[in-house]
């Protein structure tokens, strides 16, 4: 007797909503379309990244300069407006800061604006398959507001990259964030 059936492997796919992980600090998970390769140029890339996320040239060594140009406002298409509280940076907004880690295709760290309310950022991926998991770590916020808004602000970007890496079109980002950071305020906990 011969089996014809085929044994699939599957991936499970991790809770896309970001969680607490310490002190200050918010993990979050997707996979994505591979190869490894074609996600880390939408990670490094300032036309790629900003489809999804913010243009803004990246010095791709350890101590070089990372700079975002966010414009939110044109991220996607048939959006809402943004809330109150963002509007004032809606239209232009930019941060720089500079590589803590660096080992492409597989690890990009840096920190996210200098100076003051100085955080961290680290992006790990690893392939899957023909898939990637990209693992997302965002430390050292500054107090649970900043994580709510974070947590928001990722889930709301990484919906955006994974649309853009399946070829389809994302909802509106300030649609997706307003709902996301009401969703978050109710997730995280008030004595983080």
């Amino acid at each position: 007797m011969t089996d014809n059936s085929t044994t699939r492997t599957s991936v499970s796919m991790p809770d896309e909503y970001a969680v607490v992980t310490g002190p200050a600090t918010v993990r979050i998970e997707r996979m994505l379309p591979g190869p490894i390769e074609r996600v880390w140029s939408y990670l490094t890339d300032s036309n790629k990244r900003g489809t999804w996320l913010a243009a803004g040239e990246m010095d791709l060594r350890v101590g070089g300069r990372v700079e975002h140009i966010f414009h939110n406002n044109t991220l996607t298409e048939d959006d809402d407006p943004p809330p109150q509280k963002h509007a004032g940076s809606a239209d232009e907004h930019r941060l720089t800061g500079r590589i803590l880690a660096l080992d492409p295709p597989r690890l990009l760290q840096y920190s996210w604006f200098e100076g003051d309310n100085e955080s961290e950022l680290r992006i790990e991926l690893t392939p899957v398959g023909a898939k990637v998991r990209l693992v997302l770590t965002h430390s050292r916020l500054g107090n649970r507001n900043e994580m709510v808004g974070v947590s928001g602000g990722w889930h709301a970007h990484l919906d955006v990259l994974a649309a853009r890496l399946s070829d389809r079109e994302p909802d509106g980002f300030w649609r997706s964030f307003n709902r996301l950071e009401a969703e978050y305020e109710e997730r995280i906990p008030e004595s983080v």
